[in-house]
Parts: C-alpha cells; sequence; structure tokens
C-alpha cells in the first residue's frame, strides 16, 4: 500500500525543512520538495494522501522503557501488551522496548520464551525486549551470548529491592565484565536498596505509613550514591553503562561527571520526573498513591536539573517506565503501609506531547525533541537507521503532529488500561494526528485503526553509542 504525505515539515534529528513524503509499503521510498511537484505524480497513484500543512512529519517514537503484563507485589501491571501497545500507538509511539522478568533460580532463556509468549501476535506496534536478570551465576552469564544472538542485548540490574531484584556488587561486577565480553551493555536501577529498606521499616514502625513516606524514604542522596558507585564498577570492568529513569539532580551530577571524562555512560529520565514532584505524593486521602513509583518523585527543583540535563545531553533520552496499576484494586493494596504500594506511573500514551511542552516552553528545540524521543533510542538500543529517522530505506513509522493543536490529559480519554491520570487536567499544545505503522495508518481521524498482531518482534543489534 502506498501514502502520500504532503506539505508537512518534517523534522529529524539533525533538522526541520518541508518535504512531502513518499511510503510504498513498509518503507519510506522518497521524500522530495514541494517545489519537485513530485508529490501529485505519487498521489496519482497512491491509495492514500494525508495533508500535513501546518503540522509536523516526525520518525515513530521509541519507548525503550515499559513494563507490561509485570508481576510487583503480588499483582499484574494493568495494561497487556495489546492494550499497551494500543495505547502506544494513540501517543505517536511506534516501538517500545518492554522488560523480560527472569525470576530467581530460573534462567535468562525461559524468561525470554515466557515474554515472547505473552507478546507475540498480541501487540499493535513493534516491539523488543531488554532482559531483568536477578539470579547473577555461571549458567546465567553463559546465557547472556544465546540472548545476544536472540537480539535482546541489554541487560537491567537491581541495586534496590533486597531479596527480589537486588544484586551485590560483586554480581554486578560478573556481568559487567561478561557485557565488556559480549558488547552488550548493562542496565542499572541505582538506588541504595539496603539503606531504603532501613529508613523504610523505621518509618512504618513509628506510624508513618502515608504514600508521602515512599519519597521521604528513598532520598536523592541515595540514587546519587548508588548511581556513582555503579559507574565506578562499570569503570573498573571497563563496561558500559545505562542508568535508567534517573530522578534526581545528584546522580545527573556523578553521570555529568562520568561522560566529561569520556566514560561510556548514558542516562533515560521520564516524564514524570520532569512534571510531577513529591508534592504529587503528598496528596491528601491516598490520591498520592496514584504517583507512587521507583525512584520517587522528586522536589520541584530537580525538574530544572532534569531538563538541563537533556539540552546538553547529559541525559541521553526519555523514556516512560511505563507500569500502570489500577488506583482502585492494586494502589489500594498499600493503603496504610506506602511498602505495599504497586510501584509503576502509566505514561506510554502521553511522552511525544509531555515533551513538546518541552518544545513549547523553551526547554529543548524541535529537532531536539525528535532525537530524545525517537532517534537517540533507535541508536542506543540498536534499532538505527530501520527506526528512529524520517529517511528512505527507513520502516515508515511516521506521525504526523499538528502543532497547534489543543488537548486535556484524563483518565476519561485515554486509552491506557488503567483507572487514574497521573496528568489529570493537564492542558498540552500538540496532539498526534495520524500515526502509520511500518506504512500502516493506525491512528487517523481520532479512531484506532490498527490491530492485535500487527506488530513484529524487533531482534536488536548492539548499541551504536559503544566505543
Amino acid at each position: 500500500m502506498s501514502t502520500v504525505i504532503s506539505g508537512g515539515t518534517v523534522v529529524n534529528a539533525t533538522g526541520a525543512h518541508t518535504a512531502d513524503v513518499l511510503v510504498d509499503g513498509e518503507r519510506i521510498a522518497a521524500l522530495a520538495s514541494p517545489e519537485s511537484g513530485l508529490a501529485q505524480q505519487w498521489a496519482a497513484s497512491a491509495e492514500r494522501v494525508v495533508d500535513a500543512s501546518g503540522k509536523y512529519v516526525v520518525p515513530g517514537g521509541i519507548d525503550g522503557h515499559t513494563h507490561m503484563e509485570m508481576p510487583f507485589g503480588g499483582t499484574f501491571s494493568a495494561d497487556t501488551f495489546e492494550t499497551g501497545t494500543i495505547a502506544a500507538a494513540w501517543g505517536g509511539t511506534t516501538t517500545i522496548v518492554d522488560f523480560a522478568v527472569q525470576a530467581k533460580g530460573t534462567s535468562l532463556l525461559s524468561a525470554l520464551d515466557g515474554w515472547h509468549a505473552k507478546a507475540d501476535g498480541n501487540c499493535a506496534v513493534d516491539y523488543g525486549f531488554h532482559m531483568i536478570v536477578s539470579d547473577v551465576n555461571d549458567s546465567s552469564l553463559r546465557e547472556v551470548d544465546a540472548c545476544v544472538e536472540a537480539g535482546v542485548n541489554t541487560f537491567k540490574m537491581f541495586m534496590a529491592y533486597p531479596g527480589v531484584f537486588y544484586a551485590t556488587d560483586g554480581e554486578i561486577l560478573r556481568a559487567m565484565q561478561k557485557a565488556r565480553e559480549t558488547g552488550s551493555m548493562i542496565m542499572m536501577h541505582a538506588e541504595n536498596g539496603i539503606a531504603i529498606d532501613q529508613l523504610v521499616a523505621q518509618a512504618l514502625a513509628e506510624g508513618r505509613g502515608d504514600p508521602v513516606e515512599h519519597g521521604l524514604t528513598r532520598p536523592p542522596e541515595l540514587e546519587g550514591e548508588a548511581t556513582s558507585r555503579a559507574i565506578a564498577l562499570a569503570r573498573v570492568t571497563g563496561a558500559p553503562l545505562y542508568l535508567v529513569h534517573l530522578s534526581a539532580a545528584q546522580a545527573l551530577d556523578a553521570v555529568t561527571a562520568a561522560r566529561d571524562t569520556g566514560q561510556n555512560v548514558f542516562a533515560e529520565t521520564c516524564p514524570q520526573y520532569l512534571f510531577l514532584s513529591l508534592e504529587d505524593l503528598a496528596r491528601p486521602d491516598f490520591e498520592g498513591a496514584k504517583y507512587v513509583a521507583s525512584p520517587p518523585l522528586r522536589p520541584k527543583d530537580h525538574q530544572a536539573e532534569l531538563w538541563r540535563g537533556l539540552r546538553t545531553n547529559d541525559l541521553s533520552l526519555v523514556s516512560t517506565d511505563h507500569c500502570p496499576f489500577c488506583f482502585a484494586e492494586q494502589k489500594e493494596l498499600g493503603r496504610g503501609d506506602f511498602s505495599k504500594i504497586p510501584n509503576g506511573i502509566p505514561g506510554v500514551e502521553h511522552r511525544l506531547d509531555l515533551l513538546h511542552q518541552g518544545v513549547v516552553r523553551g526547554e529543548i528545540s524541535l529537532p531536539r525533541w525528535v532525537e530524545i524521543s525517537s532517534t537517540t533510542p533507535a541508536r542506543m538500543f540498536g534499532l538505527y537507521p530501520r527506526k528512529g529517522v524520517v529517511a528512505p530505506g527507513a520502516d515508515a513509522d511516521l506521525v504526523v503532529y499538528d502543532p497547534a493543536a489543543r488537548q486535556t490529559l484524563s483518565a476519561s480519554t485515554h486509552h491506557m488500561n488503567v483507572d487514574y491520570s497521573a496528568y489529570e487536567g493537564m492542558e498540552l499544545t500538540g496532539k498526534v494526528d495520524t500515526v502509520l505503522s511500518r506504512g500502516r495508518v493506525v491512528i487517523s481521524d481520532d479512531a484506532f485503526h490498527g490491530a492485535a498482531g500487527h506488530g513484529k518482534f524487533l531482534a536488536r543489534d548492539l548499541s551504536q553509542y559503544l566505543l
């Protein structure tokens, strides 16, 4: 099927220019200047013509950090791979990279098989996997090679959650040595879980069980300390390091210092840390439970530092850490005991729109918006130039974006399978108009036209940023 997108401003990470785009089948076939008249020739035989006048044409978003159907605290995140990827499409995200979870005592490859069973045939957009490593031993380290061959070459570890996902410094060291050997990359949840557990126990013993205590017992200093320690281990082993969901200025300072020495250290942040704060965790009547995630929301003054990090590229990209739990049935599990509130905030549908507010407010440029939401994730996770760019030969994952449209975020209108919005009532400038996933129009005229099963598994190459 062929589609012509005419009259729009094509925005890539390298800049913006007016161009018409020809899509043939699943790929972008050509770009042409409006003065060439080629769009009129293409339109004569095209099955569909999209008028993008006054709008941006950008590469589909790539969300490199989602958790669909993830087990946590005796329950599961509320979005399935079907509902979560449909919601992603509504927000202009055409690729997700989710996390297969190795349970203690099981193998990496069996975990990967389990996540394929959940996702294959159910995704509305393309998808790949990272691997959560919770059990570092000789057997699991041997399996890393097979995972890399299967297109899963990023391995997440935790310095938090003792007894569940927690890894000792020695285990992290061994995993980093294996990453160095295979060209793969360790992703790190950097919080000092041993100290945090002590603070949590003390708070509960003193009768402090409200949701805000989740933030107060996970202070930013303990994210900064763990980040510095992870960076030191990476330096000793010579391995690259990717810090997930960085939330605190102290952690960003450590990343900046490492990058200034030329170390292969990368970090993402998430929209919740750019737009929400500890004040939301302190909302009364248990409302703060809606905002429980780890790391927690920080005081507002951290937000300016994170935006600065995005401008200077000390923060490489923005993912969502989408991990939705319903307020009524799941977050309620922790009423009176904040440590039992399932950790996670929904957001896969709103990442592009929220980051566009950074353009509107002058925090980032228009090309940087595309870079942190699509191009850098594609390069970081071995998908470029198939993904992340509007160029001939790339997959026709395209978003026609209306920068002047107004919208108000609400649980009553979003498409994520969760009963609240963390951004309820927030008014935004800019809105997705049309979305193509590998040439198929999946969003247009305020309707979903895709289907579960359209999305393909992406076996990823090694990161393009590693020296």
